[in-house]
């Protein structure tokens, strides 16, 4: 497939060392998606997308005008007013008009990477040629992308979509706001500035951008990807945990694992003892006890299951972001090469939706669980260690505080982590009966997500403190590596500190993957 197209407007500056993500026929991937929308990869259309979409915006123009069938949203209003035709002289107008009504959310704005992945996904879900846009549309918002240009629009108020799109809209029409260069500017300018022509929209234009799943889509694939992450250090630190509290590996034993062989299980069974593979301190204190406490013993089963749960909603989302979710979309018949449009309700946020929360309550369990580890490292009736992990004395808290953060996390979590897609609420007069509550469920996935990153972070730092009392024994490859990433970042608790900047270093040490990367050059690929 060719990708060297001419644009519109002359090549953007890109960043030279990442690979363009290629839009066509061939599927997205999560990792496309967070390319894009993090690390600003460069977006190319091929040649047969361009020619998909050319094809259908001729056949369905030469539609307009005659006495076929109303077409939702082209010919007829939106919502409830799927009844009010629009006459041919206005349906440039309309759509216009659409995006306007649509702009109306409230609250602080999405985060960046959650504008272009939108944009992304709008690209992709075009480049199908099933929306009738014409391709100047879908190059423009390639050209947004690859030139900085991210519409900015408020995060709240969506049921499942309109929004977060709508303001995309708004700023291909040279309106709205966006932001350029590190500046929030209008988004006449923004386009300006970029070297980018705003667009006059043309028939379907301003409908098909919002009428997709996109918003949520967008949300839920950036979600996915951070929670898959999580899975990897939470493995890490129970290891270093179990290491720390004197636990030992019989409950990871192969035999152990394969009387109840569910995938995630088994994967994390097999990191914990890759990780914990020559360490001194578990060959010490094999014998210890007899059975570990279940927040160290059944790692397995518990991120086990949060694997699991996670391979559902990467399916979800990989099937959403390559769907046609737009309504009504467009085909040719084969034996007369009309267009028909068809109504349905692809456009529902349901699937990803469920999925979202299925996310959040994953990921609640992995901070969950980490935060018992976390209090059982701190807590010296137990732990087998100092009181708190402090200094002898008594005048020093150590990490008495960052397990009550953690705790507090853990409370919020389980809050995030009740279902948002089972609250339903009928809107437009009682047409759109039952919405998919998608963004609601999507920002409780980001929350959850974050409280987890910065609760194992604190676990880490804990289970680190913890090694340091055993003396000159050995931790294991993989847990080795992990105390040393961590201290590279942050210093040895030797007496009361003030503890924020700590807690947070060790929250980006998780968050930008450099635990985990740290561990895997040590000992090779985890199993995800």
């Amino acid at each position: 497939m060719s990708v060297s197209r001419e644009t519109m407007v002359p090549a953007p500056a890109a960043p030279v060392d990442l690979a363009p993500v290629v839009v066509g026929h061939a599927p997205l991937t999560i990792a496309d998606i967070v390319a894009v929308a993090r690390h600003g990869a460069p977006v190319a259309l091929t040649e047969e997308a361009v020619r998909a979409v050319e094809e259908m915006r001729v056949r369905l123009l030469a539609g307009l005008g005659t006495d076929a069938p109303p077409v939702y949203g082209l010919t007829t209003g939106v919502g409830d007013l799927y009844s009010v035709s629009v006459t041919p002289e206005h349906v440039s107008r309309a759509q216009l008009k659409i995006l306007k009504s649509h702009a109306c959310g409230v609250g602080a704005p999405y985060p960046v990477e959650v504008m272009r992945a939108m944009i992304l996904l709008i690209v992709r879900a075009m480049a199908q040629g099933r929306s009738g846009v014409s391709i100047g549309l879908v190059d423009t918002l390639v050209a947004m992308l690859n030139r900085g240009v991210t519409p900015w629009s408020p995060g709240r108020g969506s049921v499942g979509y309109l929004i977060g799109t709508a303001h995309i809209g708004l700023v291909v029409a040279g309106l709205g706001q966006a932001y350029h260069g590190g500046a929030l500017l209008s988004g006449a300018e923004a386009m300006r500035r970029a070297g980018l022509p705003v667009r006059d929209l043309g028939p379907r234009e301003g409908h098909a951008l919002v009428s997709g799943t996109y918003e949520v889509t967008a949300m839920a694939a950036l979600a996915v990807h951070d929670a898959r992450a999580l899975t990897l250090t939470a493995d890490i630190a129970a290891a270093m945990s179990l290491e720390a509290l004197r636990g030992n590996d019989r409950a990871f034993d192969p035999q152990v694992q394969q009387v109840r062989p569910h995938p995630g299980q088994t994967a994390t069974a097999t990191n914990l003892r890759t990780l914990l593979d020559g360490s001194e301190i578990v060959a010490r204190y094999r014998h210890h006890r007899l059975q570990d406490p279940l927040s160290l013993r059944c790692a397995p089963q518990v991120h086990g299951s949060a694997r699991d749960a996670l391979d559902y909603v990467e399916r979800t989302v990989f099937v959403e972001a390559n769907s046609v979710t737009d309504n009504p979309f467009f085909s040719v018949s084969p034996e007369d090469d009309t267009v028909t449009a068809h109504t349905g309700g692809n456009g529902h946020g349901a699937p990803v939706a469920m999925a979202l929360d299925v996310l959040t309550i994953a990921v609640t369990h992995l901070l969950n669980i980490s935060e018992r580890r976390t209090d059982r490292l701190t807590n010296s009736h137990v732990s087998e260690l100092p009181a708190f992990l402090a200094a002898p004395g008594g005048e020093d808290s150590g990490f008495m505080i960052p397990q009550y953060v953690t705790a507090s996390l853990a409370a919020e979590a389980r809050a995030l982590a009740q279902p948002a897609s089972v609250h339903s609420i009928p809107t437009s007069a009682m047409q759109e009966d039952h919405v998919s509550m998608g963004v609601p469920a999507g920002w409780q996935a980001r929350q959850a997500v974050e409280y987890a990153q910065q609760a194992l972070g604190i676990e880490v730092l804990a289970a680190a403190q913890g090694l340091e009392y055993h003396g000159g024994l050995r931790p294991g490859t993989g847990t080795g590596a992990a105390y040393r990433a961590v201290r590279e970042r942050v210093p040895r608790l030797a007496e009361d500190r003030e503890l924020y900047p700590d807690l947070a270093a060790a929250a980006e040490l998780v968050a930008d993957g450099a635990l985990v990367a740290a561990v895997e050059a040590a000992v090779g690929p985890l199993a995800r």
